[in-house]
């Protein structure tokens, strides 16, 4: 038998253009001989619909669409994700469903056991279990479990810093093993991260090893505002070998026959990413999700603050290559402590990209505030307030650009400054996106060099200079913060490990350098809660699958 693998980019709540989507990729692969074609959790609908799956007109339609896209399914099965009504009085009122297309209609409908709800997941809000109703579809004599995403964990961690979830010692394979299935087939709505790709390669390799079953798994591509889903769909034999693997941040289609799921020719699987691989991926990922960002809200212009730092440089050669470059204006805003080379590099990148630009100077606009609050300020020193002026002068002057010209405004902090609090609200961090939140400065210094790989885009003097605000005489970063090699591995043992500070304090770091920096992520927590959103390519990002307090005296 033959079997599509459709892996789409989907828009959530855009049902006539995922039902276009899923219809021309039914007629793809009935002309192509396939039997079955397999699409992504909740593709109907589009994934994560969050509270819309609150709104009974979104449910409707959900129904009446995957209904539509069943009359198609003449001389052709099809799996597709849809949610479905409980009708039992008891319990929530959807399941996260699979349906079964076939001879115009739908023919069966199976319901996700195993709901997430750590990180970015929040299932269980609004999603019954499976309450153990288990069973296998056949198709031409041949039977196939169908799960949907996590139904396929096989007792694995998951990515808090709690090792596993008790939702996982009972999982779904293990009673669907006892129906005798041929192959399993997943289908996933599976968020990237930079290392999410290994890690799927052990669920699937784990769960072939204890059931000799092969696995089809279709995931879905694209960006939904913060979250990037970077595709990957692949077949896995009954050896736990890859055999076929669809690309990554794109969409692709492909047709298999389940004659190739006992044979060992196969993809040898990157058990773990090298540094530059990683790289790579993050600066897919971040083109990806700025170009759908923009795309699914229906923007085509973009703005940005150059300032000839590293950071900015970086968003912009990113935008360059996600948007017509033609649609890209950005502002440079120098001061009176402003390095000439920071002018330079700011208009040499500019030039290079062939994006509009236009200088204003913040100078005057600066003195006109401080000559205003001179009586207020009388007797007080210079401080970080002139310096918070400074970026707002900046910020509100980008938004003008935006309001006036109708361009989203990209936010160009990094994930080093956002954990640390070293950012000024209302100024360096406002914005409609944030391209680099996710990003560690000591990443963002590896993008800029991947970006050049092959030609010299973003000027050298602008990776190599010391960081700096420039918001006053000779100021550089590690004035205030440990250096972003310190820095870093600290906050990642914090936030994505999850670690105390006295066992980050064992890994070698000192004492006072950890402590400093846990009690500034913890008190700049009312500053990212403010924050645009943020593309998320690590397995912790800031946002709404970091759920913090706001006040807290913990570290």
């Amino acid at each position: 038998m033959k079997v599509a693998l459709a892996q789409l980019n989907y828009t959530i709540g855009h049902f006539d253009s995922n039902a276009d989507k899923i219809i021309a990729s039914i007629n793809r692969a009935k002309a192509d001989g396939a039997r079955l074609v397999v699409f992504s959790e909740l593709s109907v609908c589009g994934y994560p619909p969050h509270d819309l799956l609150t709104h009974k007109h979104f449910v409707d339609k959900s129904i009446a669409t995957v209904n539509q896209i069943a009359q198609q399914c003449n001389g052709i099965y099809a799996i597709v994700g849809v949610p479905s009504i409980n009708t039992d009085t008891t319990g929530k009122l959807l399941f996260n469903s699979a349906y079964l297309l076939g001879e115009g209609k739908v023919l069966d409908v199976y319901h996700k056991t195993l709901l997430p709800d750590y990180d970015i997941f929040d299932e269980y809000r609004y999603f019954e279990p499976n309450p153990g109703n288990y069973r296998v579809a056949e198709i031409d004599g041949i039977k196939i479990a169908i799960t949907i995403c996590e139904d396929i964990w096989d007792d694995q961690p998951t990515t808090t810093a709690f090792s596993r979830s008790k939702l996982y010692r009972d999982a779904p394979m293990n009673h669907l093993v006892k129906l005798n299935p041929d192959m399993v087939i997943n289908i996933s709505a599976s968020p990237f991260s930079y290392n999410v790709e290994e890690r799927r390669l052990q669920v699937f390799q784990s769960n072939v090893a204890r059931y000799s079953k092969p696995v089809i798994y279709v995931n879905q591509v694209g960006g939904n505002a913060d979250l990037l889903f970077d595709g990957g769909s692949m077949v896995v034999n009954a050896g736990g070998d890859i055999i076929v693997k669809l690309k990554s941040f794109e969409e692709d289609f492909r047709v298999i026959d389940t004659n190739v799921l006992e044979r060992n020719q196969s993809i040898p699987p990157e058990i773990s990413a090298t540094s530059e691989q990683r790289i790579e991926r993050i600066h897919n990922a971040l083109v990806m999700g700025i170009r759908d960002y923009f795309g699914k809200l229906g923007f085509t212009k973009a703005t940005l603050g150059l300032s000839g730092g590293i950071d900015s440089a970086v968003v912009l050669a990113l935008a360059a290559q996600a948007l017509d470059v033609n649609n890209i204006r950005v502002l440079l805003m120098p001061s009176q402590y402003s390095s000439r080379h920071s002018i330079d590099d700011a208009v040499a990148l500019a030039q290079k990209l062939g994006v509009q630009y236009d200088i204003v100077s913040i100078q005057p606009i600066f003195e006109s505030f401080k000559s205003q609050l001179s009586s207020i300020f009388e007797g007080k020193p210079e401080d970080i307030t002139e310096e918070n002026i400074q970026a707002r002068v900046r910020g509100t002057l980008l938004m003008a650009i935006s309001n006036k010209f109708g361009h989203l405004l990209l936010n160009t902090s990094n994930k080093s400054e956002a954990a640390v609090g070293y950012g000024t609200l209302y100024g360096d961090m406002c914005g409609a996106l944030s391209v680099l939140g996710d990003v560690y400065k000591t990443d963002v210094y590896r993008l800029a060099n991947y970006i050049n790989r092959n030609d010299e885009i973003i000027p050298i003097n602008t990776i190599q200079k010391p960081p700096s605000a420039e918001l006053r005489p000779n100021q550089k970063d590690s004035d205030s913060l440990p250096p972003y090699e310190i820095l870093d591995p600290i906050l990642f043992a914090y936030i994505e490990q999850g670690l105390s500070a006295e066992e980050i304090v064992g890994l070698g770091f000192p004492s006072d350098t950890v402590n400093r920096t846990l009690r500034l992520v913890n008190m700049n927590e009312y500053k990212r809660y403010q924050s645009p959103p943020i593309l998320r390519v690590s397995s912790k990002a800031f946002g709404y699958g970091r759920k913090m307090p706001l006040v807290t005296k913990w570290s």
